[in-house]
């Protein structure tokens, strides 16, 4: 263990800060005093929703050769990507497909994943692997936003879940991370809940609290399950790289219980000892 937390000095790379839970995640680490760089499609969507606070890497996880620039001297990895567990738009078919190809698409893997650029594989086993590849090796943590039941896939609910492989890829996702030997703390969050939904500007982010009102509970393994405010596993994403207890670890994170005033992280973090 290398027992280091992170510093003003720090610069952390996020990817999938457009998406629900990586806004928060970028909003929280600027308001720590951290130096942030997106790795993003869009460049002027990120420029807009940070207000030119962070630093703009182009690039894509599925595609390993534009991956370079983004991981120069950084110092820790939070991964926020992903897509949706069952065939949509997002998976970003090419071309559309009409209503017989989406008949085919919903029964035949190997046709439905040579008609998509953004299907769970993709995005949450080569990308994750991707971006494992190329982490420099003084990388201080690598987070991983992952999701309960990677390990209970043949029980239901997480069977429905798992119809198109969204929790088989992320475990493979998982074990690139924790084969590769880099330091790692890998978030498990139950079904998201709380905005942001779309595009918040950073203002926005700043003040976002969770309409759930439940306590935050973690636990190594995986065998909570519940709802997970965007906010709190955001928050626990930021907070894990200030405490070495959560080094090397994978937990759950659910919303349970009445939620106390302060959420205390060390606390939290401690039961994973």
């Amino acid at each position: 263990m290398t027992n280091v937390t992170a510093s003003s000095q720090d610069l952390v790379l996020v990817a999938g800060a457009t998406g629900g839970v990586g806004q928060l995640v970028t909003a929280k680490l600027l308001e720590k005093g951290l130096k942030v760089r997106i790795l993003t499609r869009n460049a002027s969507k990120a420029r807009t929703m940070f207000n030119e606070q962070v630093e703009i890497s182009v690039g894509d996880i599925r595609d390993i050769s534009t991956l370079t620039p983004a991981i120069q001297n950084i110092n820790y990895i939070i991964c926020c990507t992903g897509t949706t567990a069952f065939p949509s738009d997002r998976w970003e078919f090419d071309p559309q497909p009409n209503l017989l190809e989406w008949g085919r698409i919903l029964i035949d893997r190997e046709y439905r994943h040579s008609k998509a650029k953004n299907y769970p594989e993709k995005v949450d086993a080569e990308g994750i692997s991707n971006l494992v590849s190329v982490a420099p090796p003084q990388l201080k943590r690598y987070i991983f936003v992952s999701s309960v039941g990677v390990h209970r896939k043949n029980q239901p609910p997480f069977n429905i879940l798992n119809a198109f492989g969204v929790l088989d890829a992320k475990e493979k996702g998982e074990q690139a991370i924790i084969n590769s030997g880099l330091p790692y703390t890998i978030i498990r969050p139950g079904r998201l809940i709380d905005g942001p939904y779309t595009s918040y500007d950073l203002n926005t982010l700043l003040k976002a609290q969770t309409g759930g009102k439940q306590d935050v509970v973690v636990e190594s393994g995986d065998n909570l399950a519940g709802d997970a405010s965007r906010i709190d596993v955001a928050a626990a994403c930021v907070e894990s790289i200030f405490y070495p207890s959560t080094e090397n670890k994978a937990f759950n994170l659910v919303n349970k219980g009445t939620r106390p005033p302060v959420i205390n992280w060390e606390t939290i973090f401690s039961q994973l000892q």
